[in-house]
């Protein structure tokens, strides 16, 4: 069984996650999604579009897909988190990392 990160993403994210979902499952390798939230509602909530969890579990599965995320720029957004909301800076050394 193989376990993966799945962010929706917000906006067209979900849709398209879920399509991607289905075109994986579709090759009958066994996969565990683990779902996690980021993006725009989730910087609402959490004060970060990307928080924490989403990282650890990036690395513990080693293996992430990503939808779309709307990143709160020009809407009050401040940033009170160090890290980068890029993840490709955030997870260096991680390939094919692209947002």
């Amino acid at each position: 069984m193989h376990r993966i990160t799945l962010i929706p993403g917000d906006g067209v994210g979900p849709e398209i996650a879920e399509a991607t979902v289905r075109v994986i499952e579709a090759t009958g390798v066994p996969i565990q999604w683990d779902l996690q939230e980021a993006g725009e509602d989730v910087c609402q909530s959490e004060g970060t579009p990307l928080p924490e969890r989403v990282i650890e579990s990036i690395r513990k599965n080693r293996v992430a897909i990503k939808g779309p995320v709307t990143t709160p720029v020009g809407k009050g957004y401040i940033e009170t988190d160090p890290r980068p909301l890029c993840m490709s800076e955030t997870l260096q050394g991680f390939q094919g990392c692209t947002d």
